[in-house]
Formats: structure tokens, C-alpha cells, sequence
């Protein structure tokens, strides 16, 4: 499975529609999904990471009226969407207002899918992810580099 790391930025041109970065074509064919996402953004999943997506929530679908839902607003703003041979695909108007793009899109990687945000929401709900990332006590799994090596104590001195 490919993995989606970076950062551009786009516009939509007339049509609605944004090129995606060559690099992130690659995992597509002809056909990805689009769907309403956290924070205001959308989420733009290659087929194989957006039936992982289904199954994650239809697994939660019957635990809580809060997570019906959740579920129900997350597959009623879902749609497949085809990209053409230049790599531009659609985005239709009711996920364009819900979150809120008009002209400038900030495309980024988040792992097993894209992000697409309005850049003025990112600057809301996105860079504050940059504290936590800076900050040494955050929850964020620890990277194997900082794991003590075997040639060093721990930190506790044991």
C-alpha cells in the first residue's frame, strides 16, 4: 500500500476540479473516493484504504448513537470520483462547502490517505499538530531512534 507524505498547494480551477501531485497519482487508477473528514477537511483514499476505512466503521456502527452517527455522516459524504489523464479530479460542490474550498487547496499526505484543506482551516485545525509533534511529551508513538540502544542505559539508569 502506498504511503502518502507532503505537503502542496493547489487551486480549483473553474470546474471545481484539482490536479493532484504526480507523485500522489501513481496510486490510482482511474477511480479514488472523496469523503468528508475531520476538522473540516476531506480525505481522498485510494479504493484498497477506503474499504479499510468502511470496515473500521462498520465495525463501530452498532456501539453508540454517537457513533451511528458519525458513520452515517461519514458514508453520505463519501463518493467515488474518477481522475482524468491529467491527474485533475472533481470535487462536488457539497464537500467543496463543507470544507469550505473555494480557490487555494492545501494537499497533503496523511499516511494512507490525502488531506484537502482550505488553507485558512489548516492554519486552525492543522498546525497546532505541530506543537504536539515538537513536544518530547507527547503521545505520538515513540520513533525506534529514540529507543535506548542496547550498548546504552535507559534513561532511568537501570
Amino acid at each position: 500500500m502506498m504511503r502518502f507524505v507532503g505537503r502542496y498547494e493547489h487551486s480549483l480551477d473553474a470546474k471545481g476540479r484539482i490536479i493532484l501531485p504526480a507523485r500522489y497519482r501513481t496510486s490510482f487508477d482511474t477511480v479514488a473516493y472523496i469523503s468528508k473528514y475531520t476538522e473540516r477537511c476531506l480525505a481522498l483514499w485510494p479504493p484498497e484504504a477506503f474499504e479499510q476505512k468502511l470496515d473500521e466503521m462498520e465495525a463501530i456502527f452498532d456501539r453508540t448513537a454517537s457513533d451511528r452517527s458519525m458513520v452515517r455522516a461519514f458514508a453520505s459524504g463519501s463518493t467515488d470520483v474518477e481522475l482524468d489523464r491529467q491527474g485533475r479530479v472533481a470535487i462536488p460542490s457539497y464537500l467543496r462547502e463543507y470544507a469550505h474550498l473555494e480557490s487555494a487547496v492545501l494537499i497533503h499526505g496523511a499516511i494512507n490517505h490525502i488531506e484537502l484543506w482550505d488553507p485558512e482551516e489548516w492554519n486552525i485545525s492543522g498546525v497546532p499538530g505541530d506543537a504536539e509533534l515538537a513536544d518530547p511529551a507527547s503521545s505520538l508513538p515513540r520513533l525506534s531512534s529514540d529507543a535506548p540502544r542496547p550498548d546504552q542505559p535507559s534513561p532511568s539508569g537501570e
